[in-house]
């Protein structure tokens, strides 16, 4: 377990991430994620790939992360880093923005049109892998990835139009 969490820690982590899991939260959604693999972990089936099994548990703890009420009524505020970075203060707002209006889109979208487009789009899972993730028909991921694209760009314009930068 230690080294599963030590080689894809990082992969769940960004992966919780891109679910909408907030930030305050990530550390202990992926612990969450990790706690699910040591009771699971009998299940865990060689022929399919570990991260491919890791990306259905951290999209169902992100689903009922969301889920929860409290999470819903939380208003987040900024909080500044810790330590000063290499790169410039515009290129650092430009890249928050350009996150912010992502998961804004992201979030218009519901559980499994956000599952789909995430693991295809960002991840850059096959149809195959997101499949045996999802537990459906290969047909039936890309009929529902072609659905949460049009959402997404739906939701994309929809943001343009009224007068945001969304995200490039």
């Amino acid at each position: 377990m230690r080294r599963a969490h030590e080689a894809h820690g990082d992969f769940v982590f960004r992966t919780l991430q891109r679910f909408g899991v907030r930030e305050a939260d990530l550390e202990d959604m992926t612990q969450e994620v990790f706690v699910v693999v040591v009771r699971k972990w009998t299940t865990y089936q060689a022929d399919v790939k570990l991260t491919t099994w890791l990306y259905g548990i951290a999209m169902r703890v992100a689903a009922g992360y969301r889920r929860r009420a409290w999470v819903r009524r939380e208003q987040p505020t900024e909080v500044l880093p810790d330590q000063a970075t290499e790169s410039s203060p515009e290129c650092d707002l430009v890249s928050a923005r350009r996150a912010q209006a992502l998961d804004e889109v992201l979030a218009t979208l519901d559980v499994d049109a956000r599952a789909i487009f995430v693991m295809f789009e960002i991840e850059g899972l096959s149809a195959k892998e997101i499949g045996e993730v999802a537990g459906v028909p290969v047909g039936t991921v890309y009929s529902r990835l072609h659905y949460a694209r049009k959402k997404f760009e739906q939701s994309a314009e929809r943001r343009r139009q009224r007068g945001e930068r969304g995200p490039s």
